[in-house]
């Protein structure tokens, strides 16, 4: 906008006080028409943190970045109840229990990529971001056998180029919008609390596979879904097939409903 004005107090003489003093006024509003600004805005790339669902459909995913103890307890409880989650895997975990990987995929549980060693996504180059994603997905397909389709950033951080580039390999960027914060060490009536208070059809719920306490409240909150009438399933089955769109909160939704 400073160009423009420049180029036209450049020309004032030819355009007259009142035509200058229209022009300025005319380029005030194009730059910050309502419209306009949306469509910048809504240029941002974001991954996925919930989905619009007609019905109760919500999906549990787990990071796996640390700690094993209780991955299998977590299977175990999963199975007992039916339900399959979405596990997010680091390929320095995925080097360290491969046997834990294998367990995953043997129970039925979808398996994501988390990066080869959990770096901070925004700060690295597009080849760096290509090479994360590779290393860790080549990791989990070589031990499961099945294609890696999702994708979440360590510590939640991303950037136009993280999405962009990660979408480009066909792979779909996934956040949250529910978070345990089990992370915390939070008590299991705690975790409990948050995830019951603010699910939604829809939802994407954030736990780790070493939260202490998390093994302890995943059968009360899946108790919980259930009984609110919601059908618990992987990230996979949770996102649209149709076409879609991302809105500025980051909510997948039918390109007829944008």
């Amino acid at each position: 906008m400073n160009k423009l004005k420049s180029i036209l107090m450049k020309h004032r003489k030819l355009l007259g006080p009142i035509g200058l003093a229209l022009a300025v006024a005319a380029i005030f509003w194009v730059v910050n028409s309502p419209s306009i600004v949306g469509v910048s805005a809504s240029a941002k790339q974001l991954p996925v943190y919930c989905v619009q669902r007609d019905n109760k459909a919500v999906s549990l995913t787990f990071d796996a970045a640390w700690g094993n103890e209780a991955t299998q307890t977590l299977i175990d409880t999963l199975n007992k109840y039916g339900v399959k989650a979405t596990f997010f895997l680091v390929g320095q975990w995925v080097d360290k229990y491969p046997e834990s990987v294998k367990a995953l995929a043997d129970a039925g549980m979808e398996i994501g990529n988390h990066s080869d060693d959990h770096p901070h996504m925004a700060k690295l180059s597009e080849k760096q971001i290509i090479d994360e994603v590779s290393l860790c997905s080549g990791k989990i397909e070589a031990i499961t056998g099945g294609e890696v389709k999702l994708f979440r950033c360590p510590y939640g951080e991303y950037d136009d180029q993280v999405i962009t580039t990660i979408e480009n390999m066909g792979v779909q960027p996934i956040q949250w919008d529910v978070d345990s914060l089990d992370w915390k060490d939070l008590s299991a009536d705690e975790i409990y609390k948050r995830v019951t208070s603010k699910v939604a059809p829809g939802s994407i719920v954030l736990f780790h596979n070493a939260g202490k306490y998390t093994p302890e409240a995943l059968p009360g909150i899946i108790e919980y879904l259930l009984s609110e009438g919601y059908e618990i399933v992987p990230v996979g089955q949770l996102l649209l097939s149709g076409e879609h769109d991302i809105d500025s909160t980051g909510r997948m939704i039918a390109r007829n409903a944008a």
